[in-house]
């Protein structure tokens, strides 16, 4: 394919450790290699983007950059025949957006091996509403029902509820049939949460009363959280007996300050979420389940469309906390 120049938010480092960001022209000739070349109509913000956006080295190492772990899009090339021309795909996870030009490209360059066909009945905009934050939510509820969680065994927590993998999760769990407890450290959000389905919002300091004791009073059927920390380990004791947590962040923190009680006393699973090497095989499987029975009719109300103009502020937003839902970025 001959080279075509396309906007790109691009990320330099003028000095050691001093990073800037602009809006500027590529071209394909610049993108690394691959198989498949796709022409960009969607991406989304993510924290990881907003990590790698600002110079983070434990995301990205080599600049100059353009983040965005999350495209989709239709086929301009493939020299593989794997994809045809035209044919609408979507790209989350593996190496995207970090050290390989990410969705905030209008264009980007991938291996076949990373991209999905786009499932029948979601749009490419759908998709990216859903995104990397949405993969991993579905695949939070999957475990959870893999593992004999089901709605009559009582209620099941979301931490870090205003989020974008949050959100998702409260709107997949309520759709599913079960009750959903939402708990966020912003209370303004939860009207919204109520809106995708949440039953109950708490403030996430309530999570951690009583945290000092080895175990907590039986509370969750199951959990999916995003938080880490003190938060994840506060959920583990207040667990029910065979009780489920997912664990797919560290919002809080990396560690996990707890005992081994809510293992060998209640026999908690606590299970770990991976979406960016998931194989492909689930990986289709939950975007078919997204497209199908877990089709949400309610995402638009916890997303904020921008362009690649609006990225800069929404990168601050996201890195001082203050975000909430999904940000759409329409390239």
């Amino acid at each position: 394919m001959e080279p075509v120049s396309f906007k790109a938010f691009i990320v330099e480092e003028a000095a050691p450790k001093q990073f800037s960001r602009r809006i500027g022209e590529r071209t394909v000739a610049d993108l690394p290699p691959g198989e498949v070349i796709i022409k960009v109509a969607y991406s989304s913000l993510n924290y990881k983007d907003a990590l790698s956006a600002t110079g983070n080295p434990g995301v990205t190492r080599k600049f100059p950059h353009t983040p965005g772990i999350d495209a989709a899009g239709t086929v301009s090339d493939c020299s593989d025949n794997s994809f045809s021309p035209g044919q609408q795909v979507l790209v989350t996870g593996y190496d995207l957006g970090m050290n390989t030009s990410g969705g905030f490209g209008q264009y980007i360059r991938v291996p076949s091996a990373w991209v999905v066909p786009l499932p029948d009945g979601l749009t490419l905009r759908e998709s990216m509403i859903l995104g990397t934050a949405g993969f991993t939510a579905a695949l939070s509820v999957l475990k959870l029902l893999n593992n004999g969680v089901t709605p009559e065994q009582g209620d099941i927590l979301v931490t870090g509820a205003s989020g974008g993998v949050g959100s998702i999760a409260v709107a997949l769990l309520a759709r599913a049939g079960y009750r959903v407890v939402a708990a966020t450290g912003k209370p303004a959000t939860e009207t919204v949460l109520k809106k995708l389905g949440a039953a109950e919002s708490i403030h996430r300091d309530e999570l951690l009363k009583g945290a000092e004791r080895p175990l907590m009073k039986e509370r969750w059927a199951g959990a999916v959280d995003v938080a880490g920390g003190a938060t994840l380990a506060a959920v583990l004791k207040a667990t029910r007996y065979g009780g489920t947590v997912t664990c797919c962040g560290l919002v809080d923190s990396a560690e996990l300050p707890t005992n081994v009680f809510p293992f060998i006393l209640r026999g908690v699973s606590l299970l770990g979420i991976d979406s960016v090497q998931c194989p492909m095989a689930p990986r289709r499987e939950v975007w078919h389940r997204l497209a199908n029975e877990w089709k949400l009719d309610n995402l638009a109300d916890a997303v904020h469309e921008i362009s690649l103009d609006g990225l800069e502020a929404a990168i601050m937003t996201m890195l001082e906390g203050r975000a909430h839902g999904r940000t759409l970025v329409r390239l």
